[in-house]
C-alpha cells in the first residue's frame, strides 16, 4: 500500500475560487514509464538503477508483484535498484493482487503466460470489469494456458504452464486498449523465438506503444515494424540492463498544470518533460496552442500562459493519440468561447471507470450542456459556471485532477474522494495549491505591538488561513525537548523542523495530535526557540513549511521575515508598531487580568531590552520592509487596527 493510502482518506476537499495560477511544478515520474521500466528491469540480465521512479498505488502493485515473483528489489528514497532475472522468475506459483493497475495486470498476464508456473491474477472490483479477453485470446491462440476464474473476458485469471508456438503470427485487436499490444511486445522476447504480431483494426493510443518500443530498445531489444499493423521480434533477443535509467516526469499529469496556466493567467511551468520526451501526452501542449494559449517549451520543461488577448477558442479535435490528457481538455472546454467537441475517445469507457459517462455527468453539474456519444463528447459551456458543485470522482484519479481546474472559473468546487489521486499522483492537490495565487498579508512588528491579535482577527474577517510563524520555532523547541534532542544538535533539530507534525486548527495548535497551544509559551520553550531560530538549517526547513500555508482563499502570515524573505511578493505588508510605554501597559493589563503579579517599570525595561536585542540580531533582525505600510497602534483599538489593514488590503 502506498504511503498516501496509509493516511486516513479524505471524504472531500473544497477548492475555493483562487485569484489565478502561476508558478512551477516538478512532476513525479510517469506511471506508464515507471511500470514498464520496473518489469523490463526484472526481466533483464544485470542490475538496473532506476531514478525518479513514481511512488504511487499503481507502481506499488507492480513492485509488490515482482517481489512476490522472487525479484530482488532495493528501494531507496531517490533510487530503486532491480536485480534482473534474465527472464526467469524464481517463484513458480503465486497469487498476485494488482488493484486497478492496468499497466501491471496486462503485461504481467502476458509475461507469466510464457513462463512455466501457476499464477492467479486479480484486482479490485473495477479491475474485474475491465476487459482483457482480447489479450487472453491472442495468448491462448499460440499455446498459453489461461482460464477465467469468474467472468469470461475479464480478470481474475488463472495462468498455468503452456507450450508457446510462434510459427504463425500473433493476432490482437488494437481498438480496445494499446496495453494489449504492449503486453505482447514485452513478453514475446522471453520465448526465444521469431515472433510476428499483427494488429487487427485501428490501433488506439499509439504514443503509448511508442513508449514501449523506446524502452525495449533501451533494454537491448529492437522491434521492426510495418507501420502500426505488424511488429517483428527476432529470435535470440534478450533484455540487458542499461545500468541506470531515469524516469521522465508524468506528461499526463503535466496537462492539469499547463491547463491551469492557460486558464489562470500563468505562467505555469512544469519541469520534467519537454521537447525530448518519449511520451505522447506532451502533445497536449499542441492542443492548447490550437485553443490560443501561449506555450513555450524547452528540453525538459513546458510553460503555459493564457491567450494574449481574449479567451480560449472552442475546438473540434480527434484526441485518440492523447486519451488521458484529453480528459483535461473536457474541463478546459468550459472556458472556451463556444461549443467544443472531443472525438475518437471510445476507449475512455474501458478505463478506471466509464469516463465518457462520468465526465458528461460531472460537466453537467457545472452547468454545461453535454452531448455524449459512443466515442465523443460535445460540450457547450454555460454563461457562468455553477458554483458549489460537488464533483464525484468514481475512484478515478484523472477525474479528480482535471475537475480541480473548474475552480479557476472563480467559483468554489468540492472534489469528493480526492485521495484517489494516489493511484498515480499522491501529491497532486498539494502541488496544485502551490500554483494558485492565494493572496498573502504579511504582518510584523515589535513585541507587544498587537501584531498577533490583529493578524488573527484579519484572518477571521476575511476567512483566510492564519500562520503564526513564531509558533513554529516554539514547536520545534518543544518537539526537541519531548524527543530529548539537544537544541545545539544542528542536524537533528533541522530534521525535526522538516518533519514537524503540526496542525493549526480552530485557533488551537496541535503537535503530533496533542493540543500544545499553552505549552509552547513556557519560558524554557521560548528560550530554546530563540536558539533554534539562529540555526540556518532550521530556518530553511521552516521557510518551506511556512510557504506551504499559502493556499486559497488567502493567508495572513504574522512574524519576523514574513514580508522580507518568506513572502516577498505578499499582496500587503504591514508593520505594526507602538510606543514602548503603550506596549508595556498592554502587557501589564494582560498579566493582571490573568491574576499574575506584574510591575510596569520592569515590563517597560524588558520591552526596551528586547527591542534592542531583536533589532541587533544577526539572523532575521526586526526591521520594516521598504514597501510595508506602517500601522501605529499606540492610540488605536484592536478593531481600528483590523479595519485599517482590511482597507489597505481592499486597495492592494
Amino acid at each position: 500500500m502506498s504511503a498516501a493510502n496509509m493516511k486516513q482518506r479524505r471524504d472531500h476537499i473544497e477548492l475555493i475560487a483562487p485569484f489565478g495560477a502561476a508558478g512551477s511544478v516538478t512532476l513525479p515520474g510517469s506511471k506508464s514509464i515507471s511500470n514498464r521500466v520496473l518489469l523490463l528491469a526484472a526481466l533483464a540480465e544485470g542490475k538496473t538503477e532506476i531514478a525518479h521512479l513514481l511512488a504511487s498505488d499503481d507502481t506499488r502493485y507492480m513492485l509488490d508483484a515482482l517481489k512476490t515473483l522472487g525479484v530482488e528489489i532495493d528501494e531507496q528514497t531517490s533510487l530503486c535498484t532491480v536485480t534482473g532475472t534474465a527472464g526467469s522468475f524464481a517463484t513458480r506459483q503465486a497469487d498476485l493482487f494488482l488493484g486497478n493497475a492496468g499497466t501491471a495486470i496486462r503485461p504481467l498476464t502476458a509475461v507469466l503466460a510464457v513462463a512455466s508456473g501457476n499464477y492467479h491474477l486479480s484486482g479490485v472490483a473495477r479491475m474485474h470489469e475491465r476487459p482483457i479477453g482480447d489479450l487472453v485470446e491472442a495468448l491462448c491462440a499460440v499455446g498459453a494456458t489461461i482460464r477465467y476464474a469468474e467472468k469470461e473476458g475479464y480478470p481474475p485469471l488463472q495462468i498455468g504452464p503452456g507450450e508457446i508456438d510462434l510459427s504463425s503470427p500473433v493476432h490482437v485487436r488494437g481498438d480496445v486498449s494499446s496495453q494489449f499490444l504492449t503486453a505482447l511486445l514485452l513478453a514475446l522476447p522471453l520465448t526465444q523465438q521469431d515472433a510476428v504480431i499483427r494488429v487487427d483494426g485501428e490501433l488506439v493510443s499509439r504514443p503509448y506503444v511508442e513508449i514501449t518500443l523506446n524502452l525495449m530498445a533501451r533494454f537491448g531489444v529492437n522491434v521492426a515494424r510495418d507501420g502500426w499493423r505488424e511488429f517483428r521480434l527476432a529470435k535470440g533477443s534478450r533484455y540487458r540492463s542499461p545500468g541506470r535509467i531515469r524516469v521522465e516526469g508524468d506528461a499526463s499529469g503535466a496537462s492539469y498544470f499547463l491547463a491551469a496556466g492557460a486558464l489562470g493567467g500563468g505562467p505555469v511551468r512544469v519541469n520534467g518533460v519537454g521537447r525530448d520526451s518519449i511520451q505522447g501526452d506532451v502533445r497536449f501542449s499542441d492542443a492548447l496552442v490550437e485553443l490560443g494559449a501561449q506555450i513555450d517549451i524547452g528540453e525538459e520543461w513546458i510553460e503555459a500562459q493564457a491567450p494574449e488577448h481574449g479567451q480560449l477558442k472552442a475546438f473540434d479535435l480527434d484526441l485518440n493519440h492523447i486519451p488521458d490528457a484529453a480528459m483535461t481538455l473536457a474541463v478546459v472546454a468550459l472556458f472556451c468561447n463556444g461549443t467544443s467537441k472531443l472525438r475518437n475517445i471510445a476507449n475512455w469507457r474501458v478505463k478506471e471507470t466509464d469516463r465518457l459517462a462520468a465526465m458528461a455527468s460531472e460537466l453537467r453539474k457545472l452547468g454545461a450542456l453535454v452531448k455524449e456519444g459512443e466515442d465523443f463528447l460535445e460540450i457547450k459551456p454555460p454563461d457562468a459556471i455553477s458554483g458549489g458543485a460537488s464533483i464525484d470522482t468514481y475512484d478515478d484519479h484523472r477525474i479528480a485532477m482535471c475537475f480541480s481546474l473548474a475552480a479557476l472559473s472563480g467559483v468554489s468546487v468540492r472534489i469528493n474522494d480526492p485521495d484517489c489521486v494516489a493511484k498515480t499522483y499522491p501529491d497532486y492537490f498539494e502541488h496544485f495549491a502551490r500554483l494558485i495565487e492565494a493572496p498573502v498579508i504579511a504582518i510584523d512588528g515589535p513585541s507587544g505591538s498587537g501584531k498577533g491579535t490583529v493578524a488573527k482577527r484579519v484572518a477571521e474577517v476575511l476567512g483566510f488561513h492564519y500562520l503564526d510563524s513564531g509558533a513554529l520555532y516554539r514547536l520545534v523547541a518543544l518537539h526537541a525537548q519531548r524527543t530529548k534532542v539537544a537544541v545545539d544538535d544542528t542536524s537533528s533539530v533541522a530534521t525535526l523542523a522538516r518533519d514537524l507534525p503540526v496542525e493549526f486548527r480552530d485557533s488551537e495548535i496541535y503537535l503530533d495530535g496533542e493540543r500544545v497551544t499553552d505549552a509552547i509559551r513556557a519560558e524554557s520553550v521560548s528560550e530554546a526557540a530563540s536558539r533554534a531560530a539562529q540555526i540556518p538549517e532550521v530556518r530553511e526547513a521552516l521557510m518551506k513549511r511556512q510557504r506551504h500555508f499559502r493556499r486559497a482563499p488567502g493567508l495572513v502570515a504574522e512574524g519576523r521575515d514574513m514580508a522580507s524573505v518568506v513572502f516577498p511578493e505578499a499582496a500587503l505588508k504591514v508593520y505594526l508598531t507602538a510606543s514602548a510605554e503603550a506596549r508595556a501597559d498592554r502587557r501589564y493589563k494582560q498579566l493582571i487580568e490573568k491574576g499574575l503579579d506584574a510591575n510596569l517599570a520592569t515590563l517597560l525595561r524588558d520591552i526596551r531590552q528586547r527591542d534592542a536585542r531583536d533589532s541587533g540580531r544577526s539572523v532575521a533582525p526586526l526591521q520594516k520592509s521598504a514597501d510595508a505600510q506602517v500601522l501605529e497602534t499606540t492610540d488605536l483599538s484592536i478593531d481600528e487596527g483590523v479595519d485599517q489593514v482590511i482597507r489597505w488590503f481592499s486597495k492592494a
